[in-house]
């Protein structure tokens, strides 16, 4: 049976960092993919290394081929593969555990000929994250192009590396990286991707961290006049993708946009330092967890895995809507509470301090995802608060519920249906026992 994924790694002299880049894909939420790792001449035991994976792993497949540059192992992973979707990764990244399933859910739901996602910069130890657009979901291939437009030789849209393509596109249209050149390969490809797509899915969660220690032009020992010279090489495909995608009226207004890109160098933007916001240290953009609570038994263990469990899969719906994790739950138990009720009883049921649960509430506010009434409770106990989810929360509660019935999916991996309704069952009898407890 075909893989649903073929992700494709071009490996050259990768030695130091193959093994996290290979771990992080093996060991993802999503298993249903094939991993073609493609030895690009290496002399630094690189090759050794992939062969070690392809003998422990059946979903491992390996090219050994001699060097001849990253697109041309790139051409030929594609040709290897046999998944419905491609992704792709470099040797000195890697990506989150449940990079392939997002990838996977939002081309299977919406239909889309192309996911792009936001990623994380890694300098050193520090870690940013990165992302154009800040409402994603589906849109026309016009209007991302109008994004484009507006940062037309960033990374977010030139790399392959945060994208899931279709395979069955790259046949039908034959499309491969262009070995003639040695600048922007990438980018051009993408560019012809598009021109035959019809709608593209913007994952606006981080699922790729992509590792600024790369060459520059300049030291690839590019002279100047050949850069100037692939440059404008770059730029007839693009010039071409916008004639091609807006109609003549719309590419005449805007003509210097296009052209704009002649100026443009090609970057990512930067990793602040840890003084300016959106800089972490690497490890602290994950849930955070106490390893031997985690393996622990008893009551407050078994609710410390709860949460945190809720917690990975509730992040990154709520980065994807561009809130805080703190923002979401909140927004779940306004949802889950009968209103209107005491402000006292909010901050009970999400666990939050008066003062945290008042800055979630004026967030949500402000960005108008929710409204919020106070009156004085006709037993003078407190205020009552009435906090109504407006129309346009619903679409982050979608994910927000989606994320919920991921958790438990995963707490009853395994179970079989009959092991299911037993411990569902005895768990309805506990709550009943608490319930009669503590009324």
């Amino acid at each position: 049976m075909d893989p649903v994924v073929s992700i494709i790694v071009p490996v050259y002299n990768a030695r130091e960092s193959l093994k996290r880049c290979v771990d992080s894909i093996l060991n993802q939420e999503y298993k249903e993919f094939e991993l073609i790792l493609v030895d690009d001449g290496s002399t630094d035991g690189s090759g050794e290394i992939c062969d070690g994976y392809l003998k422990k792993d059946g979903r491992v497949k390996v090219i050994h081929k001699e060097n001849s540059g990253v697109s041309d192992s790139r051409n030929q992973g594609i040709s290897l593969a046999r998944g419905e979707f491609i992704q792709f990764a470099d040797s000195d990244d890697w990506i989150t555990p449940d990079a392939t399933r997002l990838m996977v859910r939002a081309a299977r739901e919406s239909g889309c000929d192309m996911v792009i996602s936001d990623f994380y910069r890694v300098a050193g130890e520090r870690v940013s994250r990165k992302g154009d657009i800040e409402n994603g979901g589906v849109m026309s291939v016009e209007k991302f192009a109008a994004y484009m437009l507006e940062k037309p030789a960033d990374f977010y849209y030139g790399v392959l590396w945060n994208k899931f393509y279709r395979r069955e596109m790259m046949e039908k249209y034959g499309l491969r990286m262009d070995l003639a050149i040695s600048w922007c390969e990438d980018f051009m490809f993408n560019l012809e991707y598009i021109r035959h797509a019809q709608t593209i899915y913007v994952l606006c969660t981080p699922v790729y961290y992509y590792v600024r220690t790369k060459g520059s032009l300049v030291s690839q020992s590019f002279s100047l006049p050949r850069s100037i010279h692939m440059k404008r090489m770059v730029f007839e495909y693009y010039n071409n993708f916008y004639k091609h995608i807006l109609d003549e009226t719309d590419y005449e207004k805007n003509r210097l946009q296009v052209y704009r890109f002649l100026l443009d160098a090609a970057g990512d933007g930067i990793v602040p330092p840890s003084i300016f916001p959106g800089s972490k240290k690497l490890g602290e953009e994950r849930v955070r967890v106490c390893p031997p609570a985690l393996r622990g038994t008893g009551n407050l263990k078994n609710l410390y895995r709860e949460k945190k469990l809720l917690e990975y899969y509730l992040r990154p719906a709520a980065l994807r809507n561009n809130l805080t994790f703190e923002d979401a739950w909140v927004m779940l138990c306004i949802a889950d509470l009968p209103m209107p009720c005491r402000k006292k009883d909010l901050e009970d049921v999400s666990g939050m301090t008066g003062k945290k649960l008042s800055s979630c509430l004026s967030r949500l506010t402000s960005k108008g995802l929710i409204k919020t009434e106070e009156k004085k409770a006709g037993d003078s106990k407190g205020k009552l608060c009435s906090i109504e989810l407006m129309k346009k929360a619903e679409s982050a509660m979608d994910d927000f519920i989606v994320a919920d019935k991921d958790c438990e999916q995963a707490f009853f991996a395994g179970f079989t249906p009959q092991e299911r309704e037993m411990f569902e069952a005895l768990a309805a009898k506990g709550r009943e026992n608490i319930f009669n407890l503590l009324q």
